[in-house]
């Protein structure tokens, strides 16, 4: 997890970088030299930069996929469960290498972005990552779902809905942007250029927000806070310790005055403590 952090927080980083380094290029470095100025320049999808911008994103996009897929795993415990949706993740690396290739060799004078093979490929590639979050997104609930449902039967009074709604938000954030993304593109609208510098650093937030909540459940459980959503078994208070009546003999002892041996004078009382 460590590891996949790492290089989401890279991938994230680098893709960030290179909007800039675009944004000084297009509005500043290129604004008088290129014939149409920065609109003309923005729109040759085959420059460098937009080509690498894309190839970071599907290496990320392939990353937070196979990392879903993994979790599906985890949670079902069997191989043949995620058979199908590593299928998907080859659909999503063919999509979207095959992307990053009609972007490399694309022209203005093709239409852009929107057209020629350019079109197809990027729209394969949104809808076969859209499917795959959504399906394995699908299993993780079910099966969390399943296993909350035959714990409750058994009055354990452990609750596992925070992971559930933990696991629902992450995969419904990831797929709401997908699918504006998917639309947006599909609409042939510039606004999927803002909605695909937005998907990048979501895929980060979507895998950290699980690890992140998932570890202060946690913390805070241990610790006696129940604020963190997660019920566990109260041990209830032993009766055994209860205080009781205890009968107490007291004796005293007292002198005559003669002398002679003390007088033994038993008394008994009743306490309650």
């Amino acid at each position: 997890m460590v590891t996949i952090a790492t290089l989401l927080f890279v991938f994230s980083t680098m893709h960030i970088g290179v909007d800039i380094h675009r944004i000084i290029q297009g509005l500043v470095d290129n604004r008088n030299f290129i014939p149409g100025g920065p609109p003309v320049w923005f729109e040759d999808v085959s420059q460098f930069t937009f080509v690498f911008k894309s190839a970071i994103y599907s290496f990320q996009t392939i990353t937070g996929d196979a990392v879903v897929i993994y979790r599906c795993y985890v949670v079902w415990q069997s191989i043949y469960v995620i058979i199908f949706p590593i299928m998907m993740l080859l659909g999503v690396a063919v999509t979207a290498a095959g992307s990053v290739y009609a972007c490399s060799r694309a022209t203005l004078a093709q239409g852009g972005i929107f057209f020629g093979d350019t079109d197809q490929w990027i729209t394969s590639f949104y809808a076969a990552t859209l499917s795959t979050n959504m399906l394995c997104t699908l299993l993780l609930v079910f099966r969390i779902w399943q296993i909350n449902s035959r714990v409750s039967r058994g009055h354990t009074g452990v609750s596992l809905k925070p992971v559930l709604l933990i696991v629902m938000d992450a995969g419904v954030l990831y797929s709401v942007t997908l699918l504006s993304a998917l639309i947006a593109f599909v609409s042939k609208s510039n606004g999927q250029f803002i909605v695909l510098d937005m998907v990048t650093p979501i895929i980060s937030i979507a895998f950290y927000m699980v690890i992140i909540r998932v570890g202060i459940a946690s913390v805070t459980s241990q610790r006696g806070d129940n604020s963190s959503g997660f019920t566990h078994p109260v041990t209830p208070m032993r009766s055994d310790f209860a205080m009781r009546p205890l009968e107490v003999h007291i004796t005293q002892l007292s002198e005559t005055q003669k002398g002679e041996f003390p007088e033994s004078i038993g008394t008994r009382k009743e306490m309650m403590a």
